[in-house]
């Protein structure tokens, strides 16, 4: 962090990418719990909870340059509520969550859209934006609550309006967010791309 802090402060705009996060707050846990400190939450003592928020808010934008950074967390079992990747998400200003299952589906990149969140693009996007943003969440959150039924073909379609926009919508859905590694794909070909789902 230190030598993106100083590439900032000569006037760059730096990315930064720190693997992982996890690890820092294991080996922080470790010297914690070698001079004394009491564990608290799953075995971390208080140092670590008190040493995030100062590394990762470190990063962001000067009167010169900026950082933007991206940390990895790794999630033990996919336990979201594990300490180190709740606090985490408290800091940040969004997370990108990945989903084994989804991998499992061949679905690449395997980013799980329903958690994964930003908190800044109700000031970076556009309304049509956000507004396509919002509908797709939305068919993913519908289709995701009623998938059982609908692949065991209990599901009557007709029954609930919603459900059934989401089951029109799903296939364009995933295709939409799917991509291989050579794809290239110009930001706002994408949110073009975005927006046409829904008109």
């Amino acid at each position: 962090t230190a030598i993106a802090e100083w590439f900032r402060d000569k006037g760059a705009k730096v990315v930064f990418m720190m693997d992982s996060t996890t690890r820092f707050a294991r080996a922080q846990r470790e010297i914690g719990l070698a001079v004394g400190e009491p564990p608290a939450r799953q075995g971390y003592p208080p140092s670590v909870f008190a040493m995030l928020p100062r590394l990762l808010e470190r990063t962001g934008n000067s009167a010169t340059g900026s950082i933007t950074a991206l940390y990895t967390v790794l999630v033990a079992g996919g336990d979201m509520e594990e300490p180190i990747s709740d606090e985490v998400r408290g800091i940040l200003d969004g997370h990108i969550i990945l989903n084994r299952a989804l991998g499992a589906r061949n679905h690449w990149p395997a980013i799980d859209v329903l958690p994964s969140l930003s908190r800044v693009m109700s000031g970076v996007a556009t309304e049509e934006h956000k507004q396509a943003a919002a509908k797709l969440r939305e068919v993913l959150a519908t289709y995701e609550k009623q998938r059982d039924l609908i692949l065991l073909g209990a599901y009557q379609y007709g029954t609930d309006p919603r459900t059934d926009y989401a089951i029109d919508k799903i296939e364009p859905v995933e295709e939409f967010l799917r991509q291989r590694t050579e794809d290239n794909t110009p930001f706002d070909e994408t949110i073009a791309r975005l927006i046409a789902l829904f008109e």
